[in-house]
């Protein structure tokens, strides 16, 4: 990926760290680290804060793709670790904050006497709250070709490297809860045909509609809370602590899927985009009204039945997609109502 505009003090300065090699500047670590401490505390939000969120995005992005330019010698550098635990900290403690309206307050403080089926169905009753404006409702029948642009920008964030923050769990996990997620992802990489791989076939929407489908092509464009968005399932699958997290991520995502994805692909239709466009959306509609059962029963089910000390974790992972995920409905669904972009940067039209 290419590297993309500084937005404050942190990312630049992580950014002219990266273009040398570890240890060129020994003392250049220690600024920025020094920086960053003295910058984190003054942040009003760290979930929408445009500095903090790429710095961490391009941070987690070394040990996915890596970086244009940057040498890969630099993922497991102790002090890039340390830096990026520095902002993991504060950005954990607000996902915790913001998730805890969404988990009610009769859910259950431990897993006792809880079997599968019943973590399944809280997780089904956190999947069925209300999150805000229906954005699939609108794309469904109101959005222009110029809001279902900005709509893919928006989402080409993850979906262009779709399931792999979630992969890193697969080695924490083991019996039941491994099982089902490799049977989840081995769906999400298309099942061993690279055409079908989600990531593909969500990068041929984006080329239906004449935008760049290279993964991280409108990261300058994107605002924070998007990043953040991807963020937390980075923060959840890089951390063996957080593998309870990401497997409530995981099936709350799944849980709440499948009906959005069916109105989606109707909203691409109704402007008269054809299946080469709504394929991505389609293959979601099936398979995520399946994976939705694994994800609650197998694999988050499973893994509280075999580790019930996770299900707080569960649980947390689960409400913190239903928080921010309502954070970027409002986000650009207050944009649209107001007759504005959601993103931060113009993008050219489709030719």
């Amino acid at each position: 990926m290419t590297i993309p505009a500084a937005r404050g003090p942190i990312s630049a300065e992580l950014f002219r760290l990266l273009a040398g090699s570890p240890g060129d500047d020994p003392a250049a670590m220690g600024t920025l680290q020094d920086l960053a401490a003295a910058q984190l505390p003054l942040t009003d939000d760290i979930i929408d804060d445009g500095d903090v969120q790429l710095s961490l995005f391009c941070l987690y992005e070394l040990h996915y793709g890596g970086l244009d330019g940057v040498t890969d010698r630099w993922e497991w550098n102790p002090g890039l670790i340390a830096l990026r635990q520095l902002i993991e900290e504060p950005f954990e403690q607000a996902l915790r904050d913001a998730a805890r309206p969404y988990a009610g307050d009769d859910q259950p403080e431990s897993a006792a006497g809880l079997d599968s089926d019943a973590v399944a169905d809280i997780l089904f009753g956190i999947a069925a709250q209300d999150g805000g404006p229906g954005m699939s409702r609108h794309v469904a029948k109101k959005a222009t070709l110029e809001q279902l642009r900005e709509f893919l920008i928006q989402k080409s964030i993850y979906q262009l490297k779709e399931a792999d923050p979630h992969t890193w769990a697969i080695p924490r996990l083991h019996g039941r809860a491994k099982a089902a997620l490799v049977e989840i992802q081995a769906d999400e990489y298309g099942g061993g045909r690279p055409d079908r791989m989600h990531s593909t076939l969500f990068a041929r929407t984006m080329r239906g509609l004449g935008l760049d489908d290279r993964y991280g092509a409108y990261a300058d464009a994107v605002p924070p809370i998007s990043l953040a968005s991807v963020n937390v399932m980075s923060l959840f699958g890089l951390n063996r602590r957080l593998r309870g997290a990401i497997a409530g991520h995981l099936a709350i995502y799944e849980m709440t899927s499948s009906r959005p994805n069916q109105l989606y692909g109707n909203g691409f239709r109704r402007l008269g985009f054809e299946a080469d466009v709504t394929g991505y959306f389609d293959e979601h509609v099936e398979a995520d009204a399946v994976h939705e059962q694994i994800a609650g029963r197998d694999l988050a089910g499973g893994l509280v039945e075999s580790e019930p000390d996770l299900f707080p974790d569960v649980l947390f992972g689960a409400t913190a997609v239903m928080a921010i995920d309502a954070r970027v409905t409002l986000h650009i669904m207050g944009a649209w109502d107001d007759g504005e972009s959601s993103l931060r940067a113009s993008v050219p039209a489709a030719a």
